[in-house]
């Protein structure tokens, strides 16, 4: 409309072609402000002459020169004169002003509406639609509440441009004021009887719009009108050809989709409903033509409904069917909603969607990204256990021709698939090694580690995997974790390499001596491409071979001397120590160079979680109103974070119904707080835990003996939350400093195989090593334990949390909850912003005291908050994984 006015006011005269040539003559910037700027003089000019002949005309420059991007707030009032005026010229510039220069948030607005009312009163039809499209357009919920009963009353007006106008400005209506919904259901349902298509389009849109906002008109259009839309969309799909409503051969489309829309409404959750329009839908479906744009928007709207109302088997088969066909069209939005809808539809009838599993393989390998990664998430979610060996075939045959970019996506998505769907350990061997020696550098840490532990337990296929890889190495020497995998293991199984040990009868015989095997170690540990992590295995390797290969020790051992020079000091340690024990500690090379011991897949599988799967979640914080009516915002429930599975738990006592705290701690408070200080009052329940909660006003300090059965933390530095004081009092304690460390040895090395070396601490002091001890796909959570000599109950953890999103949490803050039989101390947090990306971290350091050490493992519940786009981000979860001995 804004366009259309302005053609209009220019075709009365030349005033407006000529600023418009005179600004496109403007060479640069400066030129065009000073054309703008002497226009906008003229105007005021002209505005101060209260000349009323040309104030639509410089109103007309001025919308122009406001579309250009300069100021034009001195015009407004002069927007509201023009709307006030009695021609109809006026009126159309007055209310286009009104709607480019103002909006629903200006108070100048309340001026207008009494015009606005005698407008749609006016017995001039043009003038009344002029009215409803600026009503339409910046009515606000004032305005809405004031004009509705004209509006209402234009529903039933003669004119059928001025029905389809009021129709369209109910809708604003009822969206800024949903509680005049239920004014304008009646008016609503007398429109989708109309004949004309223009209001019958908005009715159905208004209808729609009211089902969206109030569950009465819902229910009255579902049971009044639901057979006479049916009837409308069949007299639609089966109507003749009109010239006026035809587009690329179908009746009006728009009309068929709003139709389908409303249907879409009235039958989610509505059996009757449903039942009715099963028929029309089948027609709509099998009837409409897929070879123009209009009919596949309305195949597309139609599956959607199919998909939206209640069951019908035979229907939702012939919409997958159709989703099908949509793979097939070389139009690319068309695929990638057919994807989308495919990817709802496959949890509600798997087995119609897995007969298009070739066709969604096909667009894996298409060029588009989106389309590609979208068919990837699909197959993904068609797999199980009858084709993953099928789909997994096809997937690793097109990782070998996929482009770059997608290899990683691609990667991961096969490496889930094999380790959750493996129906034995020589097929996901099998396959994970195939992806290892197409695309190993895409493969994460956790992956590659986990095949390890599988090939460890698999006892039977050591010789045949040490065989497979030690081929495998030789044609892709530059895929690094499969260099890893293939010098873990044969280090582990070399003899077995050698002697042709655990041969299958589907392998090829192959011949390897000895010197061959060291010449592969080598060729590893020289590659430019291997890093620091592939030449530590390399050298713990060769130690290890030169147990199992006497006659090639010599040889071992000039390679583990070359890197006695390294830059690198991690390979130069290992070197010399290396060196040390076959130069100098025959006696002990042989026990510390035994195979590792079975890895426990279980465990493994635990701690790769970082917590259970079960219990971690990632969710919006919500309020919480506690038994005394004091509501906390932007918190799980207290309850959650203290659920711990644990035999000490304390068990709520039935009695005590009434006392909260009672219920939430097991002991009884009431008692505890009294003997605190012999000059304050004893306190209820309630009235403790708001003391404790530090809501209202800062507590008094007081002894918290009574509170030694449940031990709660969290680090914010110096904010005060709603768990602070049930961790310690008021005055911080120091981190204890971890014992210094002392000497190095390589025997953990050893036993360990992966990446750089450690330290240990005193002897007297076991090493205990580090857990992800939380993981989700925005946050990881690691743990670092210590303890000081002569005090084995005492445990100090470094919690160190890293992004992985690319976002910024700010006003971090981690808890944690412990069963009564340990005590928790949490040091405050070193930053409370978590930058994104992996790009810094956040450290914090707790202390443990298990009171039953020896007898009972830790175990921690944990809450993280942060703020994630100043929306408050909420991640809990259980750790029990921590390591034996703590």
């Amino acid at each position: 409309m804004n366009y259309d006015c302005l053609i209009y006011c220019a075709s009365k005269g030349n005033y407006l072609e000529d600023m418009i040539r005179a600004i496109r003559a403007c060479k640069t910037a400066a030129e065009e402000r000073a054309v703008v700027r002497k226009e906008c003089a003229t105007i005021r000019a002209s505005v101060s002459d209260s000349d009323n002949d040309y104030k639509h005309r410089n109103l007309a420059k001025l919308m122009f020169i406001h579309m250009l991007g300069y100021p034009t707030h001195f015009g407004q009032m002069e927007c509201l004169k023009l709307i006030a005026a009695p021609g109809f010229p006026d009126k159309r510039i007055g209310y286009l002003g009104l709607m480019l220069l103002l909006d629903e948030r200006q108070e100048v607005l309340m001026l207008v509406t009494n015009s606005l009312k005698q407008d749609l009163n006016h017995a001039n039809q043009y003038i009344v639609g002029l009215a409803l499209c600026a009503l339409g357009n910046i009515s606000s919920a004032e305005m809405a509440r004031d004009l509705a009963p004209e509006v209402e009353r234009l529903l039933l007006f003669r004119d059928p441009n001025i029905r389809k106008k009021a129709a369209l400005c109910s809708i604003r209506i009822i969206k800024k004021v949903p509680d005049l919904a239920e004014n304008f259901v009646n008016s609503a349902a007398a429109l989708l009887k109309e004949k004309h298509h223009g209001v019958l389009l908005t009715g159905v849109q208004l209808c729609t719009d009211l089902c969206k906002v109030s569950a009465e008109a819902l229910e009255y259009i579902r049971k009044r009108c639901t057979e006479g839309l049916v009837k409308v969309l069949k007299d639609v799909v089966n109507s003749p050809y009109v010239p006026e409503y035809d587009v690329s051969g179908i009746a009006d489309p728009f009309l068929h989709i709003r139709l389908l829309r409303l249907l879409r409404v009235l039958g989610h959750g509505d059996a009757d409903a449903s039942d009715c329009m099963n028929d029309i839908l089948a027609q709509v479906a099998s009837k409409t033509e897929s070879n123009k744009n209009a009919g596949n928007a309305i195949l597309y709207e139609c599956v959607e409904t199919i998909m939206s109302i209640e069951d019908n088997s035979g229907l939702r088969v012939l919409a997958i069917n159709i989703l099908g066909r949509f793979l097939s069209n070389r139009d690319n939005n068309i695929r990638y909603v057919a994807l989308n809808m495919l990817m709802r539809a496959i949890t509600v009838d798997s087995q119609a969607v897995q007969r298009h599993r070739a066709t969604i393989l096909e667009c894996v390998k298409e060029s588009d990204a989106s389309i590609r990664k979208r068919a990837l998430e699909l197959v993904y979610l068609l797999v199980n256990e009858n084709n993953v060996k099928l789909l997994t075939k096809d997937l690793i045959d097109y990782l070998e021709i996929s482009d770059q970019e997608f290899k990683g996506d691609l990667t991961a998505r096969i490496c889930s698939i094999v380790e959750k769907f493996s129906p034995e350990k020589i097929w996901y061997i099998d396959q994970m090694l195939q992806v290892l020696s197409e695309a190993g550098n895409y493969v994460k840490d956790e992956v590659w580690h986990a095949l390890i532990v599988v090939i460890s337990n698999a006892s039977d296929l050591h010789g045949y995997t040490v065989r497979l890889l030690y081929r495998a190495v030789q044609k892709s020497v530059d895929q690094g974790v499969l260099v890893r995998v293939a010098v873990w293991c044969i280090g582990e199984y070399g003899d077995m390499l050698v002697n042709s040990v655990g041969t299958l009868a589907i392998e090829e015989p192959i011949t390897v001596t000895e010197s061959d095997t060291i010449d592969v170690i080598e060729t590893a540990i020289k590659h430019h491409t291997s890093d620091l992590t592939t030449q530590a295995m390399c050298l713990i390797a060769l130690l290890k071979l030169s147990c199992r290969f006497p006659s090639c020790s010599e040889r071992i051992q000039d390679i583990i001397v070359q890197n006695k020079g390294s830059l690198v000091l991690e390979l130069q340690q290992r070197s010399i120590e290396f060196n040390s024990i076959i130069q100098k500690h025959q006696n002990i090379r042989s026990a510390l160079c035994e195979r590792m011991p079975v890895l426990d897949e279980s465990t493994y599988s635990v701690r790769r979680a970082g917590s259970l799967p079960a219990a971690a979640s990632s969710l919006q914080a919500s309020a919480v109103t506690l038994s005394n009516g004091v509501t906390k915002p932007n918190a799980a429930p207290l309850v959650d974070l203290l659920d711990l599975s644990s035999d000490d738990a304390p068990v709520p006592n039935p009695s005590h119904g009434n006392d909260f705290l009672h219920d939430l701690l097991g002991v009884d408070l009431s008692s505890g707080l009294s003997q605190a200080g012999t000059n304050q009052p004893q306190k209820s329940g309630t009235d403790a835990l708001l003391d404790l909660l530090s809501i209202g006003t800062t507590p008094a300090p007081s002894n918290f003996s009574a509170l030694d059965g449940l031990s709660l933390g969290q680090g914010a530095d110096t904010t005060v939350s709603a768990l602070a004081g049930l961790a310690s009092t008021s005055t911080a304690i120091p981190a204890t400093q971890p014992s210094p460390l002392v000497g190095s040895s390589p025997v953990l090395d050893l036993l360990n195989g992966f990446g750089p070396s450690e330290h240990i601490q005193e002897e007297s002091v076991p090493a205990y090593p580090s857990i992800v001890a939380f993981e989700s796909n925005n946050l990881k959570m690691t743990f670092n334990f210590s303890k000081q000599p002569g005090n084995l109950q005492s445990t100090h953890i470094e919690a160190t949390f890293i992004n992985k999103s690319s976002n910024v949490y700010s006003e971090f803050m981690f808890q944690a909850a412990v069963p009564k039989f340990l005590q928790l101390h949490l040091d405050p947090a070193s930053s409370n912003t978590l930058p994104a990306s992996g790009e810094g971290s956040i450290t914090q350091k707790l202390r443990v005291t298990n009171s039953q050490h020896g007898k009972k493992s830790l175990v921690m519940r944990i809450r993280i908050a942060y703020k994630l786009n100043n929306e408050d981000v909420l991640e809990q979860g259980q750790i029990s994984n921590f390591p034996h001995g703590l």
